[in-house]
């Protein structure tokens, strides 16, 4: 997360909190809890936003975001499902999703080069 998303301090264990300050922007900060990891397979988190200007109006922890994993070919296809979205924000967050998504394409290729 820190590679790619912002400054993060996650506590990656079901109940242990998440938080990212992002690196654009007003620089927000996520916060939530992990909800489900298993390995190489799928990741289910809590996520919201403090109430900092400019930060989406979500409070941690309001809606849930699901990762799933599957072997693709010869790599691995990610998909992400974020729900309990307040409706004034699915686009926004769609959006924000696929920029962050572009972001870890690019860091998951700059770590292949090494």
């Amino acid at each position: 997360m820190a590679r790619w998303w912002g400054t993060a301090g996650p506590d990656a264990r079901p109940g242990g909190t998440s938080q990212v300050a992002m690196h654009e922007g007003p620089r927000p900060v996520t916060r939530g809890r992990f909800v489900e990891l298993v390995p190489y397979e799928r990741l289910v988190f809590t996520f919201g936003w403090e109430a900092t200007p400019g930060a989406p109006g979500m409070a941690p922890e309001a809606s849930r975001v699901e990762v799933t994993l599957t072997p693709d070919s010869d790599g691995t296809k990610l998909t992400p499902r974020h729900s309990d979205l307040p409706a004034v924000l699915e686009e926004e967050t769609g959006d924000g999703w696929a920029h962050l998504l572009h972001r870890l394409g690019e860091t998951a290729e700059r770590q292949e080069l090494r």
